[in-house]
């Protein structure tokens, strides 16, 4: 589904007044658990806009769940120091010394660690603690680090840094009062001495080798005793790990997740089906006089009813994304992935942006702010809209449900609408490695530079985080079907009854979108494409989802096909190899405008945006020839 970027919001600044706080922060490593904190403290009273005059998102929110709805927390980027070049910690950086244009004072600081590793994380507690702002350390997964027989004394702690400490569980929502007591004590922060240093001078700041020495003495004088890792996860990271087991495995899990969307999804999308034309039928009887009828069933309905039978097969997609995230795999996978990252010449930190790719290029863009090298960032940023994203979907299912037979290949466990599937998921990632090696080894050559990773623990993934993400998708596909979507699909069929001739409609063919069509079809009929096809094309530009609803307004207007299912529909006028080159001028083709608007402001310039439009169109329609013209000569 197509993802807009968050426009400018300006967090105002509410003033400081004695004794009451009204701004905190929330600051930790990557992988600390910070964002889970956050989601729990907020719930669905947080929101995501940009700084001004940079491209990095911050999400902000009212704090309910502890009884303090007038004050705000700000989700800062998860850095390991102050002292890095990615554009991520410089704007936590200046948030938190209140430089930051249009950004609030900090008025007190959530630190959250990672208590299973707790020696490494203590060094950006040094740091922030420099800054001099009330502050708690928050020892995030203590009940997993106790379960495994880690210790620290958590007394001793808060004497060295001179902060109150506490062990919390951001996932099971334990020791979150620790956060109540700390927020309340609103006349002894604001107005009595802030975070210090202890008992132990604090190192220099800038200077990495005294952060190391720092924390180690603290980490030895507090007793810190690191949990020890069960045996069964080094021997699971052995195998997934492992040099020629990894790779295989990650293979396995792929197949497997693209043969159950098809296998458990496709019911239900036909149930979907079923029951939209029902309705439809059932309504457009009571519905007069015949025009209404039409704009309301042909145009509205069947357009959007076009798009909304893909939700459970895209839902069942994002809720294995989920689950593979949340048990800590897809780290282990950005490993495997290094490998191949750095034969085509990317950093290993290409692979979080590539991946969440597959959800939506355009916060897939903007998660390349972590990556210092600008030369690898932009790489990465024009390769990033080959990944199949989720927009895609709609298309894919469509033409592989419509041409492609549901044999088996493997038995029950793998069939040939899943390979097909998978193909098209492998095209593009191929057509990302390619396009990535050759912009390294020409216009955008840089040095390699090391890929550090902190591997999260196994986790068991909860119920509230996977149905959080599957709302969350969910409620932006729907939002799509009833804006961008709704919205283009009245205006084809507006266009497709105009102009009237003596106060009746025109044929099909004859209307303003007929011509238009017509006028186009010499140029993709070598492709395979009707006219029809040729709108459709246009349409998506705005989004790819979009040309599911075009075609089933079109096809919805014609009498020749309006009592035909859309995929019935495009049988009657593709051939297989016009089939097969759609999907594949849709797995290259750079169809949305968003992507588009991303892409110009992370990169500041029109350039890049247009480089990369033009390279995936040439790309897209070429493949599409050759593929229209092998399936027709050997199918």
């Amino acid at each position: 589904m197509s993802c807009h970027a968050p426009g400018l919001v300006d967090l105002p600044a509410a003033p400081r007044i004695a004794g009451q706080l009204r701004t905190v922060a929330l600051v930790g490593p990557p992988n600390s658990g910070k964002s889970t904190l956050f989601n729990r403290l907020t719930g669905l009273r947080q929101k995501v806009a940009n700084y001004p005059g940079v491209t990095v998102e911050q999400r902000y929110g009212r704090l309910g769940g502890i009884q303090r709805p007038d004050l705000t927390l700000i989700d800062l980027p998860g850095i390991y120091s102050l002292d890095s070049y990615s554009e991520d910690a410089r704007v936590a950086v200046d948030v938190l010394r209140g430089t930051m244009p249009g950004s609030p004072q900090v008025d007190a600081v959530l630190l959250v660690l990672d208590s299973l590793h707790l020696q490494r994380q203590l060094m950006l507690a040094a740091p922030i603690l420099a800054l001099k702002l009330p502050t708690i350390v928050l020892l995030n997964m203590s009940d997993l680090m106790e379960l495994r027989g880690g210790v620290v004394d958590t007394l001793a702690l808060a004497q060295e840094l001179g902060v109150p400490v506490a062990k919390i569980s951001a996932t099971r929502g334990i020791g979150l009062e620790a956060i109540t007591r700390f927020l309340g004590q609103r006349d002894a922060l604001l107005e009595g001495a802030p975070g210090g240093a202890g008992r132990l001078e604090l190192p220099v700041v800038g200077n990495a080798r005294s952060y190391r020495q720092w924390a180690t003495g603290v980490s030895t004088r507090t007793r810190y005793k690191a949990p020890l890792s069960p045996e069964w996860t080094r021997k699971l990271d052995q195998f997934l790990l492992g040099r020629i087991t990894g790779p295989l495995m990650f293979l396995v899990v792929v197949v497997g997740v693209f043969q159950v969307v098809f296998s458990l999804g496709l019911p239900f999308s036909d149930w979907s089906q079923n029951l939209l034309n029902g309705l439809g039928d059932s309504l457009g009887r009571h519905i007069h006089p015949a025009w209404l009828d039409s704009l309301l069933i042909d145009g509205i309905w069947k357009g959007a009813a076009s798009v909304l039978i893909f939700l459970p097969q895209i839902l069942l997609l994002f809720l294995f994304i989920g689950l593979l995230e949340d048990t800590g795999y897809l780290a282990r996978a950005a490993l495997i992935a290094d490998r191949v990252m750095r034969v085509i010449g990317l950093n290993g930190k290409a692979f979080i942006p590539l991946l969440s790719a597959y959800a939506c290029a355009v916060p897939a863009i903007m998660a390349t702010r972590t990556i210092e090298n600008k030369r690898d960032r932009f790489a990465t940023i024009l390769v990033a809209p080959f990944m199949t994203c989720s927009a895609r979907l709609p298309i894919y299912l469509l033409m592989i449900a419509a041409f492609v037979p549901n044999r088996p290949l493997l038995g029950s466990f793998f069939g040939l609408q899943a390979a097909v599937m998978l193909g098209l998921y492998v095209l593009g990632f191929l057509a990302a490695l390619l396009t990535a090696r050759l912009l390294k080894s020409s216009i955008l050559k840089a040095s390699s530079a090391p890929f550090i990773l902190e591997l999260p623990q196994y986790r068991l993934p909860t119920v509230r985080s996977l149905g959080t993400r599957l709302v969350d998708r969910g409620s932006v596909f729907l939002r799509q079907v009833g804006t961008i979507i709704l919205a283009v699909t009245i205006g084809i069929w507006i266009l497709s009854h105009v102009p009237l001739h003596g106060g009746s409609f025109p044929a099909l063919a004859q209307s303003v979108v007929g011509r238009v069509g017509h006028w186009i079809e010499p140029a993709i009929r070598p492709l395979g494409f009707n006219w029809k096809i040729g709108i459709g094309l246009l349409s998506s530009i705005i989004a790819r989802e979009v040309i599911v609803g075009t075609l089933g307004t079109l096809y919805g207007s014609d009498p020749e096909t309006q009592q035909l299912a859309l995929q019935q529909a495009l049988h009657h006028d593709l051939t297989l190899g016009g089939a097969m080159a759609l999907v594949v001028f849709f797995a290259f083709a750079m169809q949305c405008a968003s992507t588009l608007a991303v892409v110009r402001r992370e990169t500041n310039s029109w350039r890049w945006p247009a480089l990369q439009f033009a390279y995936m169109s040439v790309l897209a329609y070429l493949a599409a020839l050759a593929t229209n013209l092998l399936v027709s000569r050997f199918f």
